[in-house]
């Protein structure tokens, strides 16, 4: 069965020739790219509000990317004072790499509800909490410690940009590569893809195929929408999805 894949660049076209190497045919349509948050001069600021101990949220790759470039810009470096989380196992390793700093996550299902299950965030009263994320994203983080008593400030470091298609010539040309398989891996990608797909391709082909997520809110936004066949994988990372892939495929 032929695979659409969803995911921005670099990891969309990264995933594709994963597949390839194993034999599967995949097609990438990314629906949003990005660009630097409109804030990052103040970043610097933000990390000089944090003392001992206070807890560092790390959402994605991109607020690394973001953000790391941020600092080198200001010739200043990541404080090793801090606490650091993140959501997901490759962007724990992703700043190691560039910081030398170990990121705690959760290790099963990369989600924000996981992340917030691990002892250390479920007893964090009275700590200062700095969120790293892109604009318009879930604000679950924020509003939880909250609840626990943490001060929380939240920090775009970057933007997520719609890309524009027409409809019509999308969904002739996934027809005719004969996708049977799409992968979505956040719910403002999985709302794109639907409503970017004209009505009649959207009941007769997308709504038929089999439905790749990463999270069962994401499983449950699907539902809603009209997906009936779902499979969630077990984080968003690319390697994950090569097994989930491989499997049912």
């Amino acid at each position: 069965m032929n695979i659409l894949i969803t995911r921005p660049s670099p990891h969309g076209e990264q995933l594709v020739k994963k597949l390839l190497y194993f034999g599967k045919f995949a097609y990438h349509l990314p629906l949003i790219f990005f660009s630097a948050g409109k804030t990052l001069s103040s970043l610097e600021y933000q990390l000089n509000l944090l003392s001992e101990g206070d807890l560092l949220c790390i959402v994605s790759q991109n607020a690394i990317k973001y953000a790391h470039n941020q600092l080198l810009d200001v010739g200043i470096s990541w404080p090793t004072k801090l606490s650091y989380y993140s959501i997901g196992h490759a962007t724990s390793i992703m700043m190691h790499k560039l910081s030398g700093i170990l990121v705690k996550y959760p290790k099963y299902q990369e989600t924000s509800e996981n992340l917030l299950r691990l002892p250390e965030l479920m007893y964090s009263y009275g700590k200062r909490a700095l969120i790293l994320r892109g604009n318009n994203g879930r604000t679950i983080l924020d509003h939880t410690l909250q609840r626990r008593g943490v001060f929380v400030a939240s920090y775009e470091c970057y933007s997520r940009l719609p890309l524009q298609y027409d409809g019509e010539e999308q969904s002739s040309k996934l027809l005719e590569l004969n996708i049977k398989i799409v992968v979505v891996t956040s719910g403002e990608i999985l709302q794109q893809l639907y409503y970017l797909i004209p009505e009649f391709y959207r009941t007769s082909w997308l709504l038929r195929c089999k439905l790749i997520v990463v999270s069962l809110r994401l499983a449950n936004l699907a539902r809603r929408l009209g997906w009936t066949d779902i499979i969630i994988a077990q984080s968003a990372n690319n390697e994950a999805l090569v097994h989930v892939l491989i499997k049912h495929s």
